[in-house]
């Protein structure tokens, strides 16, 4: 690609930003929480979690202070042991998760279109170790939610979604939030639904909400008399009143997203060389990240090049999730099989995550989309 005297933008673009509610009409809010000196896990948290179900149309959902807490915790209230079958091609932090449990990780392939958990790898990969399944809604993708609870239940193992990107998906209709035994979502900055820092654990099971209470506090259930050893997962009366707020303005971002992302794929979708995750016309992803596909051989690039350039024109972008878990350092240990694995690994090497939050502006869309053109017709015809 040619050099541009200056980049095509003045300053960054940054790849996502939280959208926030207007903090003038948060002050009095927050003064409240002060004036009542009760600032964690009390009347706010409360209302955020009875607000949370109610959006998600399940029995409950528990506060906890990150989606990887809300994991962790899930997995210990259910007591598993020996394998956890769950995607490379995902953030590292669902495999910590079951790791921290004492679970051995089996990283099993994705469906090459719509990156998520492929149930047919799942249902090789079980053997008499195999406690959980551990499935991830890609970027907002609900993942093929019936098959995976139908290979759950004939194998009599828990599903677990990892569902942190997924916080206003749905399924053929239905919310993301009361599909397997669990699903947590994480609250942090880059996500739609955000309280600063935190999570949120959906279920339909009382036993284990009432137990997620507990353990979020130790394990302590208020009379300082252990029923089991947790941690501190608390959620702080701040946090809870952001994402109470920020719930307020979630159905209206979720439709936004979804109309910015058909902005970026009609101006993109006639670049020989550049795919898109797959979404059942069905479902509703969150796009929580917005990825494309570069296949170098058609698009005259390879995505390492292409993140270059972009990264030049003050673009900035991101290679969603690479390196995969099972090549990362905390996991060579397992010395999984990467021919298994050939979707994750090709993707992997593939996918760039471009610019998308809720209130980016068309004219900013536009103006990333006509710099792919130009770099796209600088290179054209290059082969690999």
């Amino acid at each position: 690609m040619k050099k541009r005297n200056q980049p095509a933008f003045k300053n960054p673009v940054p790849i996502t930003l939280p959208t926030l509610p207007d903090p003038e009409k948060l002050i009095g809010k927050y003064k409240k929480i002060l004036a009542s000196r009760m600032i964690t896990n009390a009347s706010t948290v409360k209302e955020f979690e009875a607000k949370a179900a109610d959006y998600l149309k399940v029995n409950y959902a528990v506060a906890l202070n990150s989606c990887t807490s809300g994991l962790m915790l899930t997995m210990k209230i259910f007591e598993l042991k020996g394998e956890a079958i769950l995607p490379s091609f995902t953030f590292h932090a669902t495999a910590h998760a079951a790791v921290w449990n004492g679970l051995k990780p089996v990283f099993v392939d994705c469906d090459p279109e719509t990156y998520n958990l492929d149930p047919q790898e799942v249902e090789k990969a079980i053997t008499p170790n195999t406690s959980a399944i551990l499935a991830v809604h890609l970027f907002g993708n609900p993942a093929n939610v019936e098959a995976l609870e139908e290979i759950a239940k004939k194998h009599k193992l828990k599903l677990i979604f990892d569902a942190a990107h997924a916080f206003g998906s749905k399924r053929k209709g239905k919310h993301i939030g009361g599909f397997g035994d669990a699903e947590s979502f994480s609250l942090s900055p880059t996500k739609l639904l955000t309280s600063g820092e935190g999570g949120i654990v959906a279920t339909n099971n009382k036993v284990l909400a009432d137990k997620l209470k507990i353990a979020r506090n130790y394990g302590d259930s208020g009379n300082y008399d252990c029923e089991f050893s947790g941690f501190n997962a608390r959620m702080s009366e701040f946090n809870a009143l952001l994402g109470v707020e920020t719930l307020k303005m979630l159905e209206k971002n979720v439709q936004r997203r979804n109309m910015l992302v058909k902005l970026y794929k009609a101006e993109l979708s006639n670049i020989a060389g550049i795919e898109f995750q797959r979404i059942d016309p069905a479902d509703r992803s969150t796009f929580k990240d917005f990825s494309i596909y570069i296949d170098e051989n058609k698009f005259g690039m390879g995505r390492d090049e292409l993140y270059d350039a972009l990264l030049a024109e003050n673009i900035i972008v991101k290679k969603y999730f690479y390196p995969p878990v099972h090549s990362q350092k905390a996991y060579k240990y397992l010395k999984t099989n990467v021919r298994s694995l050939a979707n994750t690994v090709r993707i992997t090497d593939r996918v760039i995550s471009l610019p998308l939050y809720s209130h980016i502006d068309i004219k900013t869309i536009n103006g990333i989309c006509d710099v792919i053109w130009s770099i796209y017709a600088e290179n054209k015809g290059r082969t690999f």
